[in-house]
């Protein structure tokens, strides 16, 4: 039998652990959690009630509740519980309270069954409305912990989070803060146009610039000074181990000691002293994690250091080096905090790409309107308009809201919502959306939504929800911190322990050096290494190869990727229409290149992208344009002029009717079976008659077929997600072997796509070039944009293919397959000389050998692991891909 119920209270990947971990310690109970639904689906006999699995779940210290949504029992897929009244509802409510549906089935968004919705109740919907979500835009300029650690709460100012330790996020504004000044008056400043109360000059629009988020300017700033620090310290600390003894010839032994802490003290209390606190915040909450084992580790290290460079006199003889002096550790501490840092410093400007990406989409919107009333028209801030607004358009401008023309027509580039370059012609009635481009003609709209009810605000917010809803990958390390820290601790006080009762002399000394040399031992040198040697030589290699990489997260995901969503323009094709095919009249002395010449004339003051393709092919073939007169642009329909003598028609089948020119019998065949192909048609008329027809299409790309083939073939599944019409998708994806295809798709119809494989337990990758993609690559598991793209998908993705070229995929998943083996070959040999190291720092074959762990060996053996983490991760760069 198997159950869904709500759970309450959980915050972050780590909660659903714990829910999860301990609702499987009952026995026949298997039990997995969403966190995203804040749901678990519970399959048992029916031997624990609600109140049993409630007093399970007490006994993880959190204020984690489970409560019953009234779902029904599922057997075998089937519902067992008809609805009374005949309609169903999600019980996520994943598309409002209002959708519901007639038929028994799953939900389109979350996949979970429908319920009857008699079963929804208050308690359920207050439930709903508590899920993890951004703060509301209203708190823009504040900042909060993305994981949602505290609820709602912000902060004024930037920082970490108290409970995860996750970097503070700068909650964005949607829309465009403009401020209007006079240009001959600089102190006359206003927030809406008008004119200077001085000159009486315009205002000149100036847009207000966001505060710049200083999380990453900050961590780059400490990174560098401990870089400066830690280099030279390395040199000091490590140069005896060469021949020679260089450092000694240089700096005397008894000095040597006191510049490393000098180098040190800056690295510990000022650039890093915030992962000190991170530990301690673990610790107090027994949320154990690579932070635990990093302050842990290193405090051990540098208060040992401390105390054998001040109190060296209480180390036992056994514990002393060759010159008579105990181990210090400096160059140990500042390596490893370094390194932590440079991965915090990648980990913020992953974040910074995204805040960037969204200030480009803000400035996609006009600042201000021309709002007619009456037989008046003023200039007004787009913030002022208010829905039911006349707003007049002028040719080229940009839509400044959504709503709809009630006068006029045009035709509207909406490309950054469809990513189709073709624009789309709109008469009285069609609906525009603010952002868009406006052609050639000026018409009157009203406005119907404004503010962040716009559909490019609501873009914006599914920019930013789906880049804060990804918690951050629970590297290898941190899983085995939550084991790994307290064994460490129990051998450390067992060392202990066993050292104060052993009888010997000096046996306190002999417990305080071995607990302490355990706590150092433990000291992730070569941990610390691992992952970030791998990155960035995978980083490297990956640039060497056309593929820029963000951050390791996309290169971990991307091994794990089982399902890839393609976008059509610019990703599978060229991105820009071309002319396909010419036809010409067979009863006509005109040749092809003849039409092209006179189609490329008559074009070449159109700005539409089907005239630039004629233009293009026309140069090409390094065709002259001819001189043309009396051009007149006819909107959704072509363009007319006259060319020397001959008078020109270039246009749609219902233009050229109009104007009575008789066309074959036989070209609507060729007309409909050209269009099932994806081709836009344009037929030329010379002085009445029918001349030629010449076909344009967007190509796809040469190595598209090839790339879908060799990705298919890794057992990845291909979706192509388009906002273009069925039978063009359907066309592009018979070429490239796609399978799957969902057409006339919203950015938020294939954020919601992919939210919805996700949570089948699909993980994702989108490749995708256009602004209406950056949801979609914001919310994958993995975003990846073409070079030749925008710059708003290449900000929301964390790769970037600098040729355009879905090839590039294939090479990158190859590359992150390549370096994880390699972060885990790094692993094993950091592990390795951990699990060799601790015994015999506790002491294990004193007793037996008289061997303690001397300075020598600790300091030869924390090497050799980090030089052969080192020289294991440059192997990446011999690889081929």
């Amino acid at each position: 039998m198997t159950k869904q119920y709500k759970i309450s209270g959980m915050t972050c990947s780590g909660c659903k652990a714990t829910v999860e971990r301990k609702l499987n310690e009952l026995r026949g109970v298997q039990a997995t959690v969403n966190l995203e639904t804040a749901t678990a689906t519970i399959e048992q006999d029916g031997k624990y009630s609600l109140p049993d699995l409630q007093k399970q779940l007490a006994t993880a210290g959190g204020a984690y509740q489970i409560h019953d949504l009234h779902t029904t029992v599922i057997t075998k897929d089937k519902e067992q519980q008809p609805s009374p009244s005949g309609r169903y509802i999600c019980p996520m409510l994943c598309e409002g309270d209002h959708k519901v549906y007639h038929e028994q089935g799953r939900c389109p968004v979350c996949n979970m069954f429908l319920v009857p919705i008699e079963t929804i109740d208050q308690h359920t919907h207050a439930n709903h409305h508590h899920e993890k979500k951004s703060p509301p835009a209203e708190n823009a300029g504040k900042y909060y912990c993305p994981m949602m650690c505290e609820g709602d709460k912000v902060y004024d100012q930037p920082g970490s989070c108290p409970i995860c330790g996750m970097n503070l996020e700068k909650i964005p504004a949607l829309t465009l803060r403009t401020e209007y000044s006079c240009p001959m008056h600089p102190e006359v400043k206003q927030n809406h146009p008008g004119n200077c109360p001085i000159c009486g000059m315009n205002l000149v629009g100036n847009t207000l610039e966001e505060e710049e988020d200083t999380t990453y300017k900050n961590l780059r700033r400490m990174f560098w000074i401990s870089f400066a620090l830690t280099l030279p310290l390395f040199i000091i600390a490590m140069g005896d181990m060469l021949p020679g003894k260089i450092i000694s010839q240089v700096i005397p032994p008894a000095v040597n000691p006191y510049i490393q802490l000098i180098l040190t003290l800056p690295v510990v209390f000022y650039t890093c002293w915030m992962f000190f606190r991170l530990a301690w915040t673990s610790f107090k909450t027994w949320n154990l994690n690579m932070f635990s084992l990093i302050g842990l580790g290193a405090g051990a290290a540098f208060i040992y250091s401390l105390v054998a460079l001040f109190f060296p006199s209480i180390f036992p003889d056994e514990l002393l080096g060759q010159h008579g002096e105990p181990p210090l550790y400096f160059e140990s501490v500042s390596v490893i905090l370094t390194l932590v840092l440079l991965g915090q410093l990648m980990e913020a400007k992953a974040h910074s790409r995204t805040n960037s990406a969204m200030k480009e989409l803000i400035k996609l919107a006009p600042a201000e309107a021309i709002r007619v009333q009456g037989s008046n028209e003023e200039r007004i801030a787009v913030s002022d308009i208010a829905v039911g607004d006349t707003l007049r358009v002028r040719a080229g401008d940009k839509i400044p809201i959504d709503g709809k023309i009630i006068e006029g027509s045009s035709s509207i580039d909406e490309s950054m919502i469809t990513g189709e370059p073709i624009p789309v012609e709109k008469e009285v009635d069609s609906p525009v959306i603010g952002g868009t481009i406006n052609g050639n003609h000026t018409f009157l709209m009203q406005a119907e939504h404004v503010g962040n009810q716009t559909l490019l605000a609501q873009i914006i917010q599914l920019v930013n929800d789906a880049s804060r809803s990804q918690a951050p990958i629970q590297k290898l390390t941190d899983k085995i911190s939550r084991v790994f820290v307290p064994v460490v601790m129990i051998i450390a006080f067992v060392t202990f322990l066993t050292w104060y009762f052993s009888g010997i002399d000096n046996k306190l000394a002999f417990a305080l050096s071995n607990m302490l040399a355990v706590l150092i031992v433990a000291c992730p040198c070569a941990l610390g290494l691992a992952t970030p040697m791998s990155v960035m030589v995978g980083i490297g290699k990956g640039a060497k190869n056309g593929i820029l990489i963000k951050n390791a997260e996309a290169l971990e995901n991307l091994q794990k990727v089982d399902t890839l969503i393609v976008d059509k323009t610019g990703t599978l094709t060229q991105g820009r229409p071309s002319v396909s095919e010419i036809w010409p009249n067979e009863q006509n002395v005109l040749t092809k290149k003849d039409i092209l010449q006179i189609a490329a004339s008559v074009n070449k003051t159109s700005s539409h992208p089907l005239a630039q393709a004629m233009m293009n092919s026309a140069k090409e073939q390094n065709l002259q344009l001819l001189d043309l007169i009396n051009f007149e642009n006819i909107p959704g329909k072509g363009v007319s002029g006259q060319i020397h003598h001959m008078q020109v028609l270039l246009g749609t089948e219902k233009l050229i009717s109009e104007h009575h020119v008789e066309l074959p019998k036989d070209l609507s065949t060729k007309i409909t079976q050209a269009q099932k192909q994806g081709n836009s048609i344009s037929i030329l008329a010379v002085d009445k008659k029918y001349a030629g027809l010449l076909t344009i299409i967007d190509q796809v790309k040469q190595s598209s077929k090839e790339a879908i083939e060799h990705i298919q073939d890794q057992g990845i599944t291909v979706h192509m997600f388009t906002g273009d019409n069925p039978n063009t998708a359907q066309v592009v994806a018979k070429k490239t072997g796609i399978e799957f295809v969902k057409a006339s798709m919203m950015p938020a119809d294939k954020l919601q796509a992919i939210k919805k494989l996700q949570q089948e337990g699909k993980i994702v990758a989108m490749a995708g070039d256009g602004i209406n993609d950056a949801p979609a690559l914001t919310q994958a598991n993995v975003g990846i944009a073409m070079g030749n793209g925008t710059d708003i998908a290449m900000q929301s993705a964390q790769i970037t293919l600098i040729k355009g070229d879905l090839l590039g995929i294939e090479k990158a998943i190859m590359l992150s397959h390549k370096m994880m083996r390699n972060v885990k070959q790094n692993l094993l040999f950091a592990f390795l000389y951990n699990i060799i190291g601790i015994p015999i720092a506790a002491g294990i074959l004193y007793s037996s050998f008289g061997i303690l762990m001397s300075p020598m060996i600790a300091a030869a053996a924390m090497s050799l692991s980090s030089v052969s983490v080192i020289l294991n991760s440059l192997k990446l760069n011999g690889s081929k891909l």
